[in-house]
């Protein structure tokens, strides 16, 4: 009998809906013209993309015509980035966010600040959250750009958003949220919480990859990051990804017709079926982040004392269950995760003994139950 492996790292990547499975294939054989093109074919092809692109601003309540087609999040991000950074060094040259973004937020800012941009890194407390007062001290007449994750991708936690965007609208600087994890895990209203710039990754929320969006609020001033055609509103050039983005809009149009706060609740359950099990038979762990307020429950990540994060990954692995460390493991050793440091400090033994569990809503309560299991059985059989 061939063992089902359990696959429980969906802030990693999702699995795709089978739906956005059927209508890329479909596109593919269907819909091959040129969205750019002015023939019947590339007609199709464009009203399939128009559509797509507003079931996709009707989600964070957005124009059509703020919605750019990326090849993801770390487009999105660098966009957003570089394109403010270099259409506005005339007012200033001060750019804030925090310590535990995504790489594809914290490298371009070290690009930045070789190139001679002021980069404030507001520090986290040990539940992931900024402080809204350190944030309100660096906001200076010469700050361009805040950059703000919606959602931790390590520990889940949820950025006070509307605070923020409060804060910022006042000054001069322009806010862009991060929202690769957020985006199908928490409401997002850009308009209400005075977000200038945001993020997606389409293959977080069950669709393709390489493939996302970036919002900008109309009459923003930023600068391209490619050149070429005239695509998207000449703000992103090269011919669209139509079968992607069909597969896109379905897989937003699925999430739209789920109540988040019952996806919420699904996860808490998964989340208390695991600390039960590790309760249970006495396991030394804790938590890292927290479980309680502002905090999206897809993601659990747990401080297995005494296991190191590689043994734990590789054995877990060996019995069919996916999960990650802190960060990405790369040629056989794990990267500390930035984030975990930045919450604890360098020295803590929570860098070395981690690992994050994350959950999608094709989990079931009997895989979570075997999973929690197999972690006991190991965790009794590796902690020192």
């Amino acid at each position: 009998m061939t063992r089902k492996n359990i696959y429980l790292d969906n802030a990693a990547t999702t699995p795709m809906d089978p739906k956005v499975i059927e209508t890329i294939s479909s596109e593919m054989t269907n819909n091959f013209g040129n969205a750019s093109s002015q023939h019947a074919f590339g007609r199709k092809a464009r009203q399939v993309v128009e559509a797509a692109r507003h079931e996709l601003a009707e989600t964070i309540n957005a124009q059509d015509k703020e919605i750019i087609f990326t090849s993801g999040g770390s487009e999105s991000n660098n966009t957003a980035i570089f394109g403010t950074a270099r259409a506005r060094k005339n007012i200033g040259k001060k750019i804030i966010t925090t310590k535990i973004e995504h790489p594809s937020v914290l490298n371009p800012m070290k690009r930045l600040a070789k190139e001679g941009y002021e980069i404030v890194y507001l520090d986290v407390d040990k539940t992931g959250h900024i402080n809204l007062d350190d944030l309100k001290k660096e906001l200076t007449p010469d700050t361009i750009l805040v950059s703000i994750m919606a959602v931790n991708n390590e520990v889940g936690s949820i950025m006070p958003l509307k605070e923020i965007g409060e804060l910022v609208k006042d000054s001069n600087a322009y806010f862009h949220v991060d929202d690769v994890q957020g985006f199908g895990n928490i409401e997002i209203d850009v308009k209400e919480m005075n977000i200038d710039l945001l993020s997606t990754s389409a293959h977080k929320v069950n669709g393709p990859k390489f493939l996302g969006f970036l919002y900008e609020k109309d009459g923003l001033k930023v600068s391209n990051l490619l050149l070429g055609g005239e695509q998207e509103v000449k703000r992103r050039p090269g011919t669209e990804n139509v079968p992607g983005i069909a597969g896109f809009g379905v897989a937003v149009h699925e999430l739209n017709e789920m109540d988040k706060k019952q996806l919420q609740e699904k996860y808490q359950k998964f989340q208390k079926i695991i600390l039960d099990a590790l309760d249970q038979k006495q396991i030394d762990y804790e938590i890292n982040g927290s479980l309680e307020g502002k905090v999206s429950h897809h993601v659990l990540n747990l401080w297995l004392k005494g296991v190191n994060t590689y043994s734990a990954l590789t054995n877990l692995d060996l019995n069919g269950y996916a999960v990650s460390g802190g960060s990405a493991c790369t040629a056989g050793s794990l990267t500390p995760s930035h984030v975990l440091e930045a919450m604890y400090g360098e020295d803590s033994p929570r860098i070395a003994e981690s690992i994050r569990v994350s959950f999608g809503r094709f989990n079931t309560e009997n895989e979570i139950k075997s999973f929690a299991e197999n972690l006991v059985n190991m965790c009794q059989r590796l902690s020192k």
